[in-house]
């Protein structure tokens, strides 16, 4: 380990101590009433917007006509929705901290061997840039410390109902390595005790396996698509691992992968949804149905697609996050890209914070073709549904899709099945190719599986009568 990496340790164990120190204030928040929670988060929501008026040229144009030292939450819809393209392109604009500029954080990227603190104490991110857009994002010291609080609270609230203080060994399946941001926030433990494994998430499937079977881990986190084929495996008898709880995230958590880790561990799970931009939005209890949105450090708007609030009960063209713990580059009414649905009632659990039903995934990952709008539950309902298929990527065609699975389905099978899901959507005979592989690339900077790689807009699609095939495609595309 070199001296820059030793310093970042350093430091980085004063953070966790930071994080164990405020996690029993944000463990008793999830008792908090209803009341206190909304008390506590229109607070937050007025120091955010006081803050970011005076600091940020960008914000003090959004929010001219809002009071910041008399806002409330319903206030947010008379503000503008902020876009992931418009995050970035006004970087320098957004950005409260005097002296600190785009050019600047991506000095700090080019030359970080490994993660690092600025000398201001920022932690400094960036996404592959999945979406078309390629994201920078800071992090202060704080925010850090809130974040983590998020990710691993309802965990600890477990853990201690069961009674014990957290796990002994805790493998995180993740990037591994910088720039992105998922090692530093679920490599938590939540005992200063805890002995913590990171397993990069992208390396072949093969050494994933014989890395957590060495670990022999009491708790794993990390990407959903691989612990559930970690599942499977276990299933399978490849691996002989007995976690007593499994946190998953940074992709959506099909109901196929909970299946397999209900069977092969019987442990609870706790699926998170979050974004770099937000941190964490919402977390399973490992109870009740669905996720427990942050809501006392994050406010979610279901809008129309004009960005206008809808009820409850009224489906949403999106979600719209402000995250209250962002100082430093604050996101405000900032477009998730994700549809959420409330669920109704009050949580076996017994906590108030409110809670949506688990994210299937981005609007991102439908598929448009011409005027036609495919959902990719359409492809999910016959893909991860067979149990012969470990992963599988969906690359667009013209004309339908190029499939790509790992495991040993039965081709024609799952041809014809695609074919008929897709025929409801004003697909008539889709073009269909799929084929087995070794294994599906992941994203080299982030360790994230992508599922549906979309054409990209120059290449075009059309619609109408389509020719459906069956030979393999050509190429293995990097997701």
């Amino acid at each position: 380990m070199d001296e820059e990496r030793r310093a970042y340790e350093r430091v980085r164990a004063a953070h966790l101590s930071a994080v164990r120190a405020a996690l029993e204030d944000h463990v008793a928040r999830l008792g908090w009433p209803r009341e206190r929670i909304e008390r506590h988060r229109a607070e937050r929501l007025r120091a955010l917007l006081g803050w970011a008026r005076e600091r940020s040229p960008f914000h003090a144009a959004r929010t001219g006509e809002v009071d910041p030292a008399t806002a409330t939450v319903d206030d947010l819809a008379r503000l503008p929705v902020m876009t992931k393209r418009e995050a970035q392109e006004e970087w320098d604009a957004i950005v409260t901290t005097p002296g600190l500029d785009r050019a600047g954080v991506e000095r700090v990227l080019a030359r970080q061997r490994w993660f690092s603190y600025t000398p201001q104490g920022y932690q400094v991110f960036s996404s592959g840039g999945s979406s078309g857009v390629r994201g920078v994002y800071l992090w202060d010291w704080a925010q850090f410390v809130t974040l983590a609080c998020l990710a691993w609270r309802w965990q600890l609230r477990a853990d201690r109902a069961g009674g014990t203080d957290g796990p002994a060994r805790l493998a995180v399946l993740s990037a591994g390595g910088p720039p992105h941001a998922s090692t530093p926030l679920f490599a938590v433990g939540t005992a200063a005790s805890t002995e913590t494994v990171v397993i990069p998430a992208a390396a072949p499937f093969d050494d994933v396996l014989a890395a957590v079977a060495d670990a022999r881990p009491t708790a794993m986190v990390g990407y959903a698509s691989v612990i559930g084929r970690l599942a499977r495996a276990t299933l399978a008898g490849e691996l002989d691992v007995r976690p007593l709880r499994v946190s998953t995230n940074s992709e959506p958590l099909t109901e196929e992968d909970r299946t397999a880790i209900g069977a092969a561990w019987g442990a609870p799970v706790h699926n998170l949804w979050g974004s770099t931009e937000i941190g964490v939005q919402a977390v399973g209890c490992g109870v009740g149905d669905g996720l427990h949105i942050s809501d006392d450090e994050v406010i979610l708007e279901r809008v129309d697609a004009d960005g206008r609030p809808v009820g409850p009960d009224e489906p949403a063209a999106r979600t719209l996050a402000t995250g209250l713990a962002g100082r430093t580059f604050p996101f405000v009414r900032y477009d998730l890209g994700d549809e959420v649905t409330l669920l109704p009632g009050v949580c076996p659990c017994g906590s108030a914070m409110p809670r949506v039903a688990a994210v299937a995934g981005r609007r991102d990952d439908d598929l448009r073709y011409g005027g036609l709008l495919v959902p990719a539950s359409a492809f999910r309902y016959v893909l991860g549904a067979d149990p012969r298929i470990a992963e599988y990527q969906v690359h667009q065609t013209s004309g339908g899709a190029d499939v790509l699975v790992v495991g040993s389905p039965d081709l024609p099978a799952v041809t014809e099945a695609l074919v008929e899901a897709l025929r409801p959507y004003g697909l008539p005979d889709a073009a269909i190719t799929v084929r087995t592989v070794d294994r599906i690339p992941r994203n080299a900077a982030t360790g994230k599986l992508s599922r549906f790689v979309p054409l990209r807009p120059a290449e075009g699609t059309r619609c109408g009568t389509i020719r459906r095939a069956h030979a393999p495609p050509e190429r293995v595309m990097e997701p």
